[in-house]
């Protein structure tokens, strides 16, 4: 019974030694760093952008017509009480324009929302699995990263350039946008 007890005794201090220990020691950061992403479909094939761009995405929005308006502007939706320009994101990213696009994402960044068609999904990716553009895709504007997955690469859309192109054509200014692309 004593044995048992010293070598209870003993594991006990061993545990106590072990645990003050680990607070002398270094934080390990073993954490890999992730993205969150959500995916949308146009005409040529699947894109995603961040979320942490993204205010909000929402479906099925009434979007008001502006007369005499920009090509790219459908018009404008409310958003938890305020009056957002709504752009096509089709046509800001080179791609026919739908009619009435089903779904809206606003900016994180502006009050401005962008339409597309259909919503794919959401993606959760490693960090390092945003690469920079193949050298055999052709440049697009606020397309400058590409999402590798397995067999598939979505073009990643830099929403924040785009509301600083909107936002510099609207006022007259060049904006200076985010060098996180």
């Amino acid at each position: 019974m004593t044995e048992e007890r010293s070598s209870l005794a003993d594991r006990a201090r061993e545990f106590r030694r072990t645990f003050d220990r680990s607070f002398a020691e270094p934080v390990r950061d073993d954490a890999v760093a992730i993205e969150d992403l959500l995916t949308f479909r146009l005409p040529s094939g699947s894109h995603a952008l961040r979320l942490a761009e993204a205010g909000g995405v929402f479906a099925g929005r009434a979007v008001t017509k502006l007369p005499g308006s920009d090509a790219e502007l459908l018009g404008i939706s409310g958003f938890r009480g305020t009056l957002v320009p709504v752009y096509d994101l089709h046509a800001l990213l080179g791609a026919p324009s739908v009619e009435q696009p089903r779904w809206l994402v606003t900016a994180k960044a502006a009050p401005l929302a962008f339409a597309f068609e259909t919503f794919e999904g959401h993606l959760r990716v490693p960090a390092d699995s945003i690469v920079a553009r193949p050298a055999d895709h052709a440049a697009r504007p606020y397309v400058h990263r590409f999402v590798a997955m397995q067999q598939t690469v979505h073009p990643l859309v830099h929403l924040q350039a785009i509301v600083d192109a909107i936002v510099g054509r609207t006022t007259g200014k060049t904006q200076t946008g985010s060098k996180n692309q």
